[in-house]
């Protein structure tokens, strides 16, 4: 039995590892800022800089967008579908959802939609290539 990793495959392990860093610095952010004990005790505000107000949104959006892409890779892993369209679509959905929360935090004017759209247009054509190639 092959145990070798589709790069698709690869590519939805890496967007797990970057859902799991996301969260860290505007945590600690937070944290410096109201210190432990308010931070444990559910505020009703949270204080956050801005840049860590940015950075958690383009957490939140990464979460939202993980399940169509994970449908994608997964439906093409069980049709082992893996095609030059469908490891393409996985490292730019994974490369545009590195670079959003970098766009995001700077705010460079644009990159943030292009990044978003880039990585939704991925999995649209992900799910397709899966389609067409199962039918």
């Amino acid at each position: 039995m092959d145990h070798s990793l589709s790069p698709e495959l690869r590519y939805l392990i890496y967007c797990g590892f970057l859902m799991l860093a996301l969260w860290v610095p505007y945590i600690l952010a937070e944290l410096k800022l109201t210190g432990v004990f308010k931070a444990l005790s559910y505020p009703d505000t949270r204080t956050l800089p801005k840049w860590g107000e940015r950075l958690k949104y383009a957490h939140y959006n990464l979460v939202e967008n993980i399940a169509p892409f994970a449908i994608a890779v997964l439906a093409g892993e069980l049709l082992n579908v893996h095609t030059a369209v469908t490891a393409l679509c996985a490292a730019v959905f994974f490369w545009a959802r590195l670079l959003h929360p970098v766009a995001q935090v700077l705010r460079i004017w644009g990159t943030r939609t292009v990044t978003f759209a880039a990585g939704v247009a991925a999995t649209l054509i992900y799910l397709i290539e899966v389609l067409n190639h199962a039918a």
